[in-house]
Parts: C-alpha cells; sequence; structure tokens
C-alpha cells in the first residue's frame, strides 16, 4: 500500500505542473491590459505601466512567469493581485474556506440523501417508491442550477420565510442551508441513481443469495453485503464531485450573496485578475489530485479483493 501511495504521488507532480500550466496560458492570453485597466478611462502613460509591469514581473516571457509563480507556491506565494496589491494567498485565505464550508454542507446532503434515497430505490426497483424517485431525480438532472436557486430562493425565502434569501453570515450554518441544497442538488440527484442502478444489479447477485440462503439477517445482508459492494461507482462519482462542487459554487455563490471562491473568481475575471483565478485554479487541482487518492484508497476498504502493492 505504501508503495502504490508513493508511486501515486509522484505520478501526481507531471499532472498539476500540465493543469496549472494550462490555466496559467489561458488566463494570461486573455485579451485586454489589466495594468492598463487600474486608470480606468484615463490614458495611461505608457512609462507608468511599464513601472508597474516590471515590478510586478508581467514584463518577463510567459515560461519565466510560470516558473516565478510555481516556485512561489512551495512558499506559500501565490503571487500580488494587480488592482488592490494584496497578495492572492491572503485573498484565498479569506474566500476559500466560505466555499469549504458550503462544499462539505452540500457533499454531506448528497451523500446522506442520495445514498438512502438509491439504497430504497434499488431495494424495491420496478415498484411506485422506486417511480417517484427516478421522476424526482429526473427534475433535479433536467433543471438548471440559476432556475433551481431562484425557485428555492421565491419559494423557501419570500413565500414561507423559513430561510433568508441572502446569505449575511457564512459562518451561520443555518443560512447556508439554502445554497448548499441548490448545490447538492444535481449531484445528489445522480448518486441517487447510481446508487440505485448498483442496488438493483448486486442484489440478485449470487453471493446476495449465498448470503440468504445462510440465514443471515436482513440488516446485515444489506448493510454489509449488499450496500459495502453497491457503493464503489458511487464513491468514484464522489471522488471527482468534490471538486465540481466547488467549481459548480460560482453560480450558487452569485444567487445567495455567499462571498467565497465564485464571488472572488468573478470579480477577478472582471478585472483580468489572472493570479487570482490561477491561485485559486490550483487549489481546485490540489483537491481533485487528492480526492482521486483517497477514493482509489477506499476501494480497498470496501472490495476485500483490491489489493495495491
Amino acid at each position: 500500500m505504501g508503495r502504490y501511495v508513493a508511486r501515486r504521488l509522484l505520478q501526481m507532480i507531471p499532472v498539476f505542473i500540465g493543469s496549472t500550466l494550462l490555466i496559467f496560458c489561458m488566463m494570461f492570453a486573455l485579451p485586454g491590459d489589466p495594468v492598463a485597466a487600474l486608470f480606468g478611462e484615463k490614458k495611461p502613460d505608457p512609462a507608468q505601466i511599464a513601472t508597474i509591469k516590471h515590478q510586478l514581473g508581467l514584463d518577463l516571457p510567459l515560461w519565466h512567469q510560470y516558473w516565478n509563480y510555481l516556485t512561489g507556491l512551495f512558499q506559500g506565494d501565490f503571487g500580488t493581485q494587480i488592482a488592490t496589491q494584496r497578495p492572492v494567498a491572503e485573498v484565498i485565505s479569506q474566500a476559500f474556506p466560505v466555499t469549504v464550508r458550503l462544499t462539505l454542507f452540500a457533499f454531506f446532503f448528497t451523500v446522506l440523501i442520495g445514498v438512502l434515497l438509491g439504497l430504497v430505490s434499488g431495494l424495491f426497483a420496478e415498484k411506485l417508491f422506486d417511480r417517484i424517485v427516478l421522476i424526482f431525480t429526473l427534475l433535479l438532472i433536467s433543471v438548471p442550477s440559476f432556475v433551481l436557486g431562484y425557485l428555492f430562493q421565491y419559494f423557501f425565502a419570500f413565500q414561507l420565510g423559513w430561510l433568508t434569501p441572502t446569505v449575511q453570515d457564512s459562518r451561520d450554518m443555518g443560512q447556508l442551508l439554502l445554497p448548499a441544497l441548490v448545490l447538492a442538488a444535481l449531484s445528489l440527484a445522480y448518486v441517487t441513481r447510481l446508487t440505485r442502478t448498483s442496488v438493483a444489479e448486486n442484489k440478485r447477485a449470487d453471493y446476495i443469495r449465498t448470503a440468504v440462503a445462510k440465514g443471515l439477517p436482513r440488516r446485515r445482508v444489506v448493510g454489509v453485503h449488499l450496500l459495502r459492494n453497491s457503493l464503489i461507482p458511487v464513491v468514484t462519482f464522489l471522488g471527482t464531485d468534490i471538486g465540481a462542487l466547488m467549481t459548480g459554487a460560482i453560480i450558487t455563490e452569485g444567487i445567495f450573496n455567499v462571498h467565497g471562491v465564485g464571488n472572488t473568481i468573478f470579480e477577478a475575471l472582471n478585472r483580468r485578475e489572472g493570479s487570482t483565478v490561477v491561485g485559486i485554479a490550483t487549489l481546485i487541482v490540489i483537491v481533485y489530485l487528492v480526492a482521486s487518492l483517497l477514493v482509489d484508497l477506499l476501494y480497498a476498504v470496501l472490495d476485500p479483493r483490491i489489493r495495491y502493492d
């Protein structure tokens, strides 16, 4: 197991470099000059622009800028915002925990409700409850997240008054409930369907019939044998879904006025702040890589037949 983890960590290095380099090149290839945008409608002095670019290292070749960025990461330096002259690491430290809190809240709903609905639906496949769940999940998949967000906002906040329409305090989990539900809706639908299909297929497998023939309690047959083996494709999806939830939070945060990564990226793109976008994207790449490693390790926990050398 240790050698496998070491190999995977080594494999992450070129993936990380390739991903961040691609994002870096895309951001700095955007049209417009972020330094000239600092002067607004005034005609900037070319000498001033050259001085600012030299101070920020923007006059260097692209490969040199990326090398400086990559080496700075090991010291916790994500660069400097052009407009505010604040370290990007400081901006991320304020916005990232908010998005992480919202993502974990949504992930909790996805796992708890999605697996539970999928399990019950799979056990009673082709029954009335199963058909209701399939229709419900199809609706969640079909409705865009921004439409669902405004519907939830209108119904639960303005009509029923149960929750606040926008988030005033991102540390209050009660205020994050509504955006977390909207953020989790699509993933919840996929997890429910994956779990339902896997349970319905595995409950007809030989090992389940053998467990029932041995006289094992139904709770043990379902909870230990059936659910454990049915969760392998679900865990695969959930591993990649963590990063997807963080990037999907951009729309949700905009609807509910959550001052997290989404709001920060939106403002950075408007100002052509490539360093901020690249810094946040770098953290999301790391989340994806770590999640994929954890998923592979969970395979061995769920299925004893899987061993890593």
